[in-house]
């Protein structure tokens, strides 16, 4: 009996060690987005331009994914199809164009740092939408991520005036609408599964992004520096696609809850990417606004499950 138990024994760190990984590289290649849109933006291009060749380059990619999830799966309903079409726009469309538009404005840095409230956005939501509960520890982690976001927002309002007014008002922004996807997204998970969902949501996004390209500028945009063309590239595959796949690689290898925890490397991977390709800034205010915030995150997600309910 104890030799059938040892190969499991010997297989299941290797599961973890995977799975750490994955999560590592997901959260650093998601990371890398905010520096590659900051970079395309020295080409002068703007913000709808550069969502449209993110989107399509990346919807083949994504409708590749959707035929493949949905192999042998039933055919969607019409509702099926309003609610694809709803979560693609407020998920993947609109948080992407907010997000960045507001990157025309704020550091890389604080931008990170205000879509990782994402989960505290989401709990709030449900608060007020299914009346749940907020735990008291939940509430201490909220209370300490947010002074963080307000730390750092300070700074740079000091440094940028109403530009990092008006940045961060468009990536908050942009939380809430990828929050209020997440608080919707529960039962379409279940009903066509993840892969499947994300892959048709994403599809419909790339659609609206270059429906909106096309409505608001001249087909004479699309001419832009070759140095855009392959940002925008790589930002579709490397900080996209691949990220979307190796976070839910490592979901299904380490569980949720440490996946989301090994993504407090984001942050700071942003903020190191930053100052190394950006020339962003490294100071105290950002340091302790970072800390605050991953400090605050990581008391959310440990304890939200714990007993002690605010209502």
């Amino acid at each position: 009996m104890s030799e059938i138990q040892n190969p499991p024994a010997q297989k299941a760190p290797k599961g973890v060690a995977l799975g750490l990984t994955l999560a590592v590289l997901g959260a650093i290649a998601f990371s890398g987005k905010a520096i590659i849109v900051k970079l395309a933006y020295r080409y002068g291009v703007d913000a709808v331009t550069l969502l449209m060749y993110r989107m399509l380059f990346a919807l083949p990619i994504f409708l590749l994914m959707a035929w493949w999830a949905g192999r042998g799966q039933a055919a969607l309903t019409r509702k099926d199809w309003l609610g694809v079409l709803g979560l693609g726009f407020s998920g993947y469309y609109l948080a992407s164009y907010l997000d960045f538009a507001g990157l025309a404005y704020i550091t890389a840095a604080l931008e990170r740092l205000i879509l990782y409230l994402n989960p505290t956005l989401v709990v709030l939501f449900g608060w007020v939408v299914y009346k749940r509960g907020i735990t008291w520890m939940q509430f201490v982690g909220m209370l300490l991520s947010y002074c963080g976001v307000l730390l750092v927002f300070g700074h740079e309002v000091g440094a940028q005036g109403s530009d990092a007014i008006w940045g961060t008002l468009l990536v908050f922004a942009s939380a809430v609408s990828y929050a209020i996807y997440m608080v919707y997204s529960g039962e379409m998970v279940k009903r066509l599964g993840s892969l499947r969902l994300v892959g048709l949501a994403s599809s419909v996004a790339c659609f609206f992004c270059i429906a909106q390209f096309l409505l608001t500028h001249p087909i004479s945009a699309m001419a832009v520096a070759p140095e855009v063309l392959w940002l925008s590239a790589l930002n579709s595959t490397a900080c996209t696609v691949a990220p979307v796949l190796m976070v839910m690689m490592a979901i299904e290898r380490i569980g949720p809850g440490m996946t989301a925890q090994t993504g407090m490397i984001g942050p700071l991977s942003t903020i190191l990417m930053g100052v190394w390709l950006l020339d962003e800034q490294l100071n105290v205010w950002m340091f302790a606004g970072t800390s605050l915030v991953m400090v605050g995150i990581f008391v959310f997600t440990r304890w939200a499950k714990k007993p002690g309910v605010v209502r």
